[in-house]
This record gives structure tokens, C-alpha cells and sequence, in this order.
């Protein structure tokens, strides 16, 4: 461990009037690409003078000091942008030019741009586009870059780490899959047209939160279920939260495990199927009013949260009374006249009481409705529909897999970069501020 004294002299020009807080700030932070430009650079100096009196001293006959690059070396990180020129040995073993410094601090052979220089650009990137977020990393850092160089870096980035790996040690119980359209363009820009972009979450309990356990574009739910049952202990999943979509039961349900509808949507889609059977707004309210009114329907997350072992006789009662409601809804909706939606509740009136009827066997609380779990996947589907419109299918991908740490596993964020744990850090034991006014007070 060693240690270096660094004497720092900065000379500021004060107004004589008007002068604010801001003003302080402000000029502080136009002056702070400057300082820490400076002492990045003294203490690369420092340290690549030291470095190379230890290899010539180790091997006189060998290293030959050969001056430093005929060009400094533009290399810009958040600290601002600084040109360096590397001090350079002659190996007459090889007889190549070496630069030690650049090996030892591991600075890449040709990027100018620093690793740590494109976090906060690709960051935004995962909620506006690629060009926002470049233009608010060099409004705010100061750093400039092109939208270009962050989009590379994020793919090159993403093709390097698979937050999907085995995950069966995990124990996770409940599923939860769910998709949307998304627009595809091929080279060149070529339209390739919509697809279908799904998710998959999984929980380990009901006191563990839905965390991401794959991406799919244009993929089968069948071999959606393949690649789950390689990544996870599929016997122990004991619950699907899934809309009901074409193939998704069919596929992924496994003897044992239950259905569950999201009692949200099962009313935010009921109108829908309403007016795919003909029936306008106006001639919908009693048919809406039925289904609002079956018990089941009411209940919110928090009610099931105060519910106790001695709550057992009142949601037998409250299951029993559903399937009477529900029934009593199938009766009003002739075949005939509306087949659409009488399918719909058919199909949904069972599983949307499975998180009853769990609570009753186990005494454990699950969600009735997806819509919180769902929250974090709006902000992706704004960002994909709404900002970018058209993605590559490798380059959605590899944004997908970016999201994973940035939006739904935070806390793993620091992973993608120099985690503390990883990559050792200077460490500033000492500072001292004196301050002298340089012109003379008359």
C-alpha cells in the first residue's frame, strides 16, 4: 500500500457584486472537468514513473527508457476528458515499444472512451432514446459521445452477460408470464413487422418480489417451457399468473399447478369482449354491474392481508357465493347473443379464485391481481413502443437483458461496472483546505 501528498493551488475570480449561491455552485462544477482532469493526470504520472523505475531497477538489461507517445492519448471518462502521453520502454528482449502504464491500469488499446464514461449513457438509455440520453450525460457530466458509441457499447455489454443463467437452487413457486407486440426491423431498416415480445417473472413466496427469468422474441410458448424447465426446478412452480393467452396454459401449466387470472384485468377486459359482441358502452352497464358485484371481484390485496385462521368460514362462504354470481352472470349472457364474452368468463371465472382457494389450503397470501408486479414492464413497453418503435431482434434482446439490472434488479446494477469488491480503489486519507485573497483590499 502506498501513499501520495498532492499540493493543489486554485486561483478563482470573485465577482465584486451580485454574487449568489448558484453562482458558487455553478462555477465549481464548470471548474470541476478542470481539477479533476489535472490530478487524474498527475496521479497517472506518479504512478507510471514509479512503475517504471521498478521494471528498468528490476532489469536494467532488458527495459531501456524510450520517451513517451509522439501523440497524447485523448481518453474521457466522467471525471471530464484529459490527453495523456504515455511514457514508453523498449523491451530489447522483443524489441517492442511498451507502454507499462496502460497494461497496469488496464486501459483499453483504442477506445477513447473510458468503461465507467458510458454507465450513465447507457442508464438513461434503458428509459428515453439513445440520443437523450447523450445529450443529458454531457448537459449534466459534461461528457460528450455519440448516441452511436452508447448503443454499441450497450450490445457489446449485454452479449456479455446472461442474467439468466441455472436458477433451479432457487425454489421459485410462482410464475408469471405475460407478452405484447413489438416491431421489428430487419437490415438496411427493413420493416419485418409486429411480433411477439414476451416475459417471463417467477417468486419464491409470497414474501419474495417477481424477478425476471427470460426474454423472448417471436418464440412459441412451447419452447418457452422448454427453456424454464432448464433454467428452473419447474416441479415446485405451484402457480401461473398468466391473462389467459392462446397456448399459454396449455403449454406451461404442469399437473399440480393452478391457474391464476388477474382479477384487475379480468374487469378491464370484460367491456371489451362486450363491444367485440356488438354492444356499445351504454348497453353494457348491467352486464358490467354483474360482474363488479361478484364477491370476488371486490376484495383488494389488503383484505386478503387481514384475513386470520378465524376468517376461514367467511371465504368459504365468499368462494361459494362467487361461483353463484359467476353463474348467475353466464345465465344472462345467451351463446347466442354474446358467444365472445360468455367464453371469456367461462375461462375465467375458475382461476380467477385460485388465490382463495390457495389462501384456504394454506393459509398463505398470493396476489389476486398482476398489476404492481406488471408496473416495471410498462416502463419497458413505453420505452420500446412509445421511444425506439422499431428494434433489430438481437438488439432488443440485448436491451432486455440490460433492463434486468438497471430496472428490476437495481441492487446488481454496480455489477456490470468496478464493484468495490472487484477492482481495488485509491482511497483519500487526508484534506486540507487553506484559502488566501490574492489581490490587495483597498
Amino acid at each position: 500500500m502506498g501513499k501520495i501528498t498532492m499540493d493543489l493551488c486554485l486561483d478563482f475570480q470573485i465577482p465584486d457584486s451580485g454574487l449568489r449561491i448558484n453562482g458558487l455552485i455553478g462555477g465549481l462544477k464548470e471548474a470541476a472537468g478542470q481539477i479533476h482532469g489535472k490530478l487524474l493526470e498527475s496521479l497517472m504520472q506518479a504512478l507510471e514513473e514509479r512503475l517504471i523505475d521498478r521494471m528498468v531497477q528490476s532489469d536494467p538489461e532488458r527495459y531501456r527508457r524510450n520517451g513517451s507517445q509522439s501523440k497524447p492519448r485523448s481518453l474521457k471518462c466522467t471525471l471530464g476528458t484529459i490527453g495523456y502521453r504515455f511514457a514508453q520502454l523498449r523491451d530489447e528482449h522483443s524489441g517492442r515499444s511498451l507502454t507499462p502504464l496502460v497494461e497496469a491500469l488496464g486501459i483499453p488499446a483504442y477506445d477513447h472512451y473510458l468503461e465507467e464514461a458510458l454507465e450513465p449513457g447507457i442508464g438513461l438509455s434503458m428509459h428515453v432514446s439513445f440520443r437523450r440520453a447523450t445529450s443529458e450525460v454531457e448537459r449534466i457530466g459534461g461528457v460528450s459521445m455519440s448516441h452511436s458509441t452508447v448503443h454499441r457499447r450497450l450490445q457489446e455489454l449485454a452479449r456479455g452477460h446472461d442474467p439468466f443463467g441455472p436458477m433451479k437452487e432457487r425454489g421459485f413457486r410462482f410464475l408469471l408470464v405475460d407478452g405484447t407486440k413489438v416491431h421489428l426491423q430487419g437490415p438496411a431498416g427493413k420493416d419485418l413487422g409486429q411480433v411477439e415480445m414476451r416475459w417471463a417473472m417467477a417468486s419464491q413466496g409470497s414474501s419474495s418480489r417477481f424477478e425476471p427469468v427470460g426474454f423472448w422474441i417471436d418464440t412459441e410458448w412451447a419452447e418457452i417451457r422448454k427453456e424454464l424447465e432448464e433454467r428452473l426446478d419447474y416441479e415446485k412452480l405451484e402457480v401461473l399468473f398468466c391473462d389467459g393467452g392462446r397456448g399459454i396454459e396449455e403449454n406451461l401449466l404442469r399437473p399440480g399447478m393452478q391457474p391464476q387470472r388477474c382479477q384487475w384485468h379480468g374487469k378491464r377486459e370484460f367491456p371489451y369482449f362486450l363491444y367485440a359482441d356488438g354492444f356499445k358502452k351504454a348497453e353494457q352497464q348491467g352486464l358490467v354491474e354483474k360482474l363488479q358485484s361478484v364477491p370476488v371481484m371486490t376484495l383488494t390485496q389488503h383484505d386478503m392481508e387481514k384475513l386470520r385462521p378465524e376468517d376461514r368460514p367467511l371465504v368459504e362462504q365468499m368462494v361459494n357465493k362467487t361461483q353463484q354470481g359467476f353463474e348467475q352472470l353466464l345465465q344472462a349472457l345467451d351463446p347466442q347473443v354474446y358467444p365472445r364474452t360468455r367464453t371469456y368468463i367461462e375461462n375465467l371465472m375458475v382461476p380467477v379464485t385460485t388465490f382463495l382457494k390457495h389462501w384456504l389450503a394454506s393459509g398463505e397470501v398470493i396476489p389476486l391481481t398482476t398489476n404492481a408486479i406488471e408496473n416495471a414492464f410498462s416502463r419497458v413497453n413505453n420505452r420500446i413502443k412509445r421511444v425506439g418503435r422499431r428494434w433489430s431482434e438481437n438488439g432488443l434482446l440485448n436491451w432486455l437483458k440490460v433492463t434486468f439490472y438497471k430496472i428490476f434488479k437495481p441492487e446488481l446494477w454496480p455489477t456490470l461496472w468496478n464493484s468495490e469488491q472487484d477492482f481495488p480503489k485509491i482511497k483519500l486519507t487526508s484534506l486540507q483546505v487553506s484559502w488566501r485573497w490574492s489581490d490587495a483590499i483597498t
